[in-house]
C-alpha cells in the first residue's frame, strides 16, 4: 500500500479491517465520514444519524466477524457508513435513487443486512429471533443489535429486553445514546470503569464469586447478586438494565476508538447473560453544519459540502404538512380544548409550529404510537379535543389501540394521517398505502381524504366539529396545488362529496389528491370525444351514497381513483353498488388503486405512473371500460 493511499480504498469488505491497528481504524473512520458526507450531498437522505455512528460502525465490523456474526441496525437510517464498509461503496451515490441503494437496511441488497428495518424499535426482537435460531441449530456466531436512545422510548424494545434473558445467554445490545438522554457526558474515568467491568480479570473474579454464591442458601445468593449489581449500577447507571437480566457496560465514548474496540471485544466474550453496551455518541459528529444544526441535519436534500446549504426547491404552494400545522393553530386559538399529540415527529407532522404557539398543549410521547393513541383516547374521554398526528405508515403500529381504545368506545379522537400514498425516496417502508382499508373497516369512523390544501383545511374543521365518534383525514407528502385557503375553513357536511366537472359518458370518482390527475384525464378524454364527469368523494366513510348512485345511473362507466392499496375506497364503492343492485343495470366499473406489491423507491411521479394512477392511465381505463381502443390515449 502506498503511503498516501486512502485506507478506505483498501477495504472491500469488513474482513479487510480485521488486522488494522487502532490508529488505522481511526483514520478509516475519518475517511468513511468524509465519504458519507460527500455521498449524501449528492443524493440527500439521513445524514446526522450516520455521522454519529461512524466510529461505532468501523469498530463493530472490525471486532465482529460479519456477516457470519449478525449485525442489526435499528430503524436503519444510520446505516450509510455500514453500507460503505460492506461492499457497497461503489453504489453509495445511488442512495434513495431509482434503482439504487435503499436508505435503510434491506435483506435483498446485501448479506451484511440480515434484517431489514425502517420503523423503530424492532432490532432487539429480531436479534432475539436470530439468537434462538442459532441456539436451536447449535451454532456459535454472535448477534448484535444497535438501537438508539430514541427507539428506547417504544414499548417493543422493553418487551424484547424483558424476554432476552429467558431466550438466550449470548446477545449484545448496543445502546447508541446520541442525545445524552440517559447519561451525562462521559470521559476517561467512565471509559476506564467500563473497560474494567467488561475485562477478563473482572469477569474471572465475578465468575468465581458467582460459583461460591451458587452454593449458598438462596437468600444469601440473592443478596450477593443484588450487591454486585447495585455496586456497579451506582457508578455506571446500569441498574435498570441489570434488572431486565442484562450485563451492563458503560457509558463509554462512542468516538474513542482506543476504548471502544477493547470494550466491544470484552462484550463479545461474555457468554453467561445478554450484554448491553451503553455508547454515547454525537449526532452529526465531524461535520460542522450538522453539529450546529438544531436537528443535527437529520434528513437533508442535496447540499453544498463546504457550507452545508441545502438545495431547497421553491414552490408557490405550502406543503400539506405546513397547512395542517397552521390551520390547527387557528382552531386552538379559538378553542382551548384543542390539544395535539405526536409520536417523536413534531417537525415531520407540522406540530413543531403548533408547539411553538401552544407548548403546554402539545405532547410528544416519543416513538410510542400505541401509547399516543390511547393517551389521545384518555384526553377525549375527559372532554378535550385531541388531534393525533401520525404518519400513515406509523399509525399501523397503533392499530389495536385505534380499534380497542378509540373506535369501540366511540371517542372523538382526530387522526391526522400525514404521508398518505406514495412517498418517493423513502420507499415501501414509509408508504401510506393501507390506511383507507384499515381505518375504513372500523364501525363509526369518519374517514376523509383531502384533494387539495383548501380541502385539508376544511377537513381539520370537520374533524374538530365531530364530537361523538372518531375521525381521520389523510393527506400526502409534498406541496399543495396552490389553491386559496380561507381565513377559517368551514366544516364539511359529513358524508358528502362534490361534483367538480360535469359530463355525460363516464364518471371519474376521485378520493384524495389524484383529483388533479382525474381532471387532466377528463381533458384527454374530451380530446377523444368522450365527455367525463369528475367528482371528489371527500369521504370514504360514510360514503356519499346519493352521489355514487347518481354517477352510476347517469353514466355508462364509473372509474374510482385512490392513492391506497386494494381493498380500500374502490372496494367500499363496489360493495355499496352491489348492495343497491346498481351493478345489475350493466354499469361498467373500474377501480384504480395502488398495485398489489411493495413499490421500490423512485420519484413520486414515476411511482404513480408505475401504479397506473396518472392522467393517461385514468383516461385509458375509462376508454377501456367504454370499449374504445385506448392505445393512442396513453402516452406514458
Amino acid at each position: 500500500m502506498m503511503p498516501d493511499t486512502p485506507l478506505l480504498d483498501t477495504v472491500r469488505v469488513p474482513a479487510d479491517t480485521r488486522d488494522f491497528s487502532v490508529k488505522q481504524l481511526q483514520q478509516l473512520a475519518e475517511e468513511v465520514r468524509t465519504e458519507t458526507i460527500d455521498a449524501v450531498s449528492v443524493t440527500g437522505g439521513h445524514l446526522g444519524a450516520g455521522l454519529g455512528v461512524v466510529e461505532l460502525s468501523v469498530a463493530l465490523h472490525h471486532v465482529f466477524e460479519t456477516p457470519r456474526d449478525i449485525l442489526i441496525w435499528d430503524v436503519g437510517h444510520q446505516c450509510y457508513p455500514h453500507k460503505i464498509l460492506t461492499g457497497r461503496r461503489d453504489r453509495i451515490r445511488t442512495l434513495r435513487q431509482p434503482g439504487g441503494l435503499s436508505g435503510f437496511t434491506k435483506r435483498a441488497e446485501s448479506e451484511y443486512d440480515p434484517f431489514g428495518a425502517a420503523h423503530a424499535s424492532t432490532s432487539i426482537s429480531a436479534a432475539l429471533g436470530f439468537c434462538a435460531a442459532r441456539d436451536q441449530k447449535g451454532d456459535d456466531n454472535k448477534v448484535v443489535a444497535v438501537i438508539g436512545d430514541g427507539s428506547m422510548s417504544a414499548g417493543m424494545a422493553y418487551e424484547a429486553m424483558n424476554n432476552a434473558a429467558e431466550t438466550t445467554k449470548q446477545l449484545v445490545v448496543i445502546l447508541n445514546d446520541n442525545d445524552m438522554s440517559i447519561a451525562p457526558p462521559v470521559g476517561g474515568m467512565s471509559a476506564y470503569l467500563a473497560g474494567l467491568v467488561s475485562g477478563g480479570t473482572y469477569q474471572t473474579v465475578r465468575r468465581f464469586g458467582k460459583s461460591v454464591a451458587d452454593h449458598l442458601p438462596r437468600p444469601f445468593r440473592d443478596v450477593a447478586r443484588k450487591a454486585e449489581e447495585y455496586a456497579r449500577g451506582m457508578v455506571t447507571g446500569g441498574t435498570f438494565f441489570e434488572e431486565l437480566g442484562f450485563y451492563y457496560i458503560g457509558p463509554i465514548d462512542g468516538h474513542d476508538m482506543e476504548n471502544l474496540v477493547p470494550i466491544l471485544r470484552n462484550a463479545a466474550a461474555i457468554d453467561d447473560r445478554p450484554v448491553l453496551v451503553h455508547v454515547v455518541t454525537q449526532k452529526g459528529k465531524g461535520y460542522a453544519p450538522a453539529e450546529s444544526s438544531a436537528d443535527k441535519l437529520h434528513a437533508v436534500v442535496k447540499f453544498d459540502v463546504v457550507s452545508g446549504k441545502q438545495s431547497k426547491s421553491v414552490s408557490n404552494a405550502p406543503s400539506y404538512t405546513k397547512v395542517f400545522g397552521t390551520e390547527l393553530i387557528k382552531h386552538a386559538k379559538a378553542d382551548p380544548s384543542v390539544v395535539a399529540i405526536t409520536a417523536a415527529m413534531p417537525s415531520g407532522t407540522g406540530l413543531d409550529l403548533f408547539g411553538q404557539a401552544f407548548p403546554d398543549r402539545t405532547y410528544d410521547v416519543g416513538i410510542a404510537e400505541q401509547h399516543a393513541v390511547t393517551f389521545a383516547a384518555g384526553l377525549a374521554a375527559d372532554g378535550m379535543k385531541p388531534v393525533c398526528a401520525i404518519y400513515s405508515t406509523f399509525l399501523q403500529r397503533g392499530y389495536d389501540q385505534v380499534v380497542h381504545d378509540v373506535a369501540i368506545q366511540s371517542l372523538p379522537v382526530r387522526f391526522a394521517m400525514d404521508r398518505a400514498g406514495l412517498v418517493g425516496a423513502d420507499g415501501a417502508t414509509h408508504a401510506g398505502s393501507f390506511d383507507i382499508g384499515y381505518m375504513g373497516a372500523l364501525p363509526g369512523m369518519v374517514l376523509m381524504a383531502a384533494a387539495d390544501e383548501a380541502d385539508l383545511a376544511a377537513m381539520i374543521s370537520t374533524s374538530l366539529a365531530i364530537d361523538d365518534r372518531p375521525s381521520a383525514f389523510r393527506y400526502p407528502r409534498g406541496d399543495g396545488v396552490g389553491v386559496e385557503i380561507p381565513d377559517m375553513a368551514a366544516p364539511l357536511e359529513v358524508g358528502r362529496g362534490r361534483i367538480v366537472r360535469e359530463g355525460t359518458s363516464v364518471a371519474i370518482l376521485s378520493f384524495g389528491t389524484r383529483l388533479q390527475e382525474s381532471l387532466k384525464a377528463a381533458d384527454l378524454l374530451s380530446a377523444r370525444g368522450v365527455s367525463a364527469t369528475v367528482a371528489d368523494a371527500r369521504f370514504a366513510k360514510p360514503l356519499d351514497g346519493e352521489l355514487i348512485l347518481r354517477l352510476a345511473r347517469e353514466h355508462e362507466a364509473l372509474i374510482t381513483v385512490e392513492e391506497g392499496a386494494m381493498g380500500g375506497f374502490g372496494a367500499f364503492v363496489l360493495q355499496f353498488l352491489a348492495e343497491q343492485g346498481a351493478l345489475d343495470a350493466g354499469l361498467k366499473i373500474r377501480t384504480l388503486h395502488l398495485p398489489d406489491l411493495f413499490q421500490d423507491q423512485d420519484l413520486p411521479a414515476a411511482m404513480y405512473a408505475a401504479a397506473g394512477l396518472n392522467a393517461d392511465h385514468i383516461a385509458a381505463a375509462a376508454l377501456q371500460a367504454l370499449g374504445v381502443d385506448a392505445s393512442r390515449a396513453v402516452r406514458a
